[in-house]
């Protein structure tokens, strides 16, 4: 099973063993709770099936690492579309739809990832892009949104940890810059990205890489 498909899953499952009550706790993205991002991934699912379903033509604009706009603002929770998702995610009221629809749609989107052919062009957001470096970026979504998952739920599986190291190779290649060694691959991810702030020691250890951040991916 490649890393898109092990990194899927793994959230998928994530998701499938949590408790109702779960739905209601905060996650690691800003203004969002568990149910709101479980609602985001119903989203994702869904780009990834129209994606892989958008053919394209030409050489590709952007690979698995430039694929990602990089800026140093975290997101609120108060652009639209964000707030858009709360209120689809309010809609369906009870946890176990949410479950059955990211069950559904995700599965379909694991599946056409896997009959994809690697080589083949998509088009997505305005560039062109072959399905291996697609996926690829993708693997960096599912392991980040998977550490959002678990922020606050300390009983929740973690992500795969080859999704983890690969995840961080992408973020270094971005910052074109290695992060500490003794900081683990989650430690990378989370303050890399501005999902929580170094502690003093960290800045020290980060050196000029601490007044770069966070590289928020969008």
């Amino acid at each position: 099973m490649d890393l898109f498909s092990r990194s899927w899953a793994a959230l998928r499952e994530a998701v499938a063993g949590l408790a109702d009550e779960d739905f209601a706790r905060p996650s690691g993205c800003a203004g969002w709770l568990v149910r709101d991002l479980v609602c985001h991934l119903v989203i994702d699912a869904q780009d990834v099936l129209i994606t892989l379903a958008t053919p394209a033509e030409g050489e590709p604009t952007r690979d698995a690492v430039s694929y990602w706009d990089v800026s140093s603002t975290p997101p609120t929770g108060e652009d639209p579309l964000d707030a858009l998702t709360v209120r689809l995610a309010a809609a369906y009221g009870e946890p176990w739809l949410l479950k059955f629809h990211l069950d559904d749609v995700g599965s379909a989107a694991g599946r056409a990832a896997v009959l994809a052919d690697r080589a083949a062009r998509v088009g997505t957001r305005d560039e062109v892009l072959t399905v291996g470096d697609y996926l690829s970026a993708y693997v960096v979504e599912w392991t980040l949104h998977h550490l959002d998952l678990v922020a606050h739920l300390p009983h929740a599986p973690r992500p795969p940890a080859e999704g983890l190291a690969g995840s961080r190779e992408v973020l270094e290649r971005i910052a074109a810059a290695a992060f500490p060694e003794s900081f683990t691959d989650t430690d990378v991810l989370l303050v890399g990205t501005g999902r929580r702030a170094p502690t003093e020691a960290e800045v020290v250890e980060l050196g000029g890489l601490a007044s770069r951040l966070p590289f928020v991916l969008g």
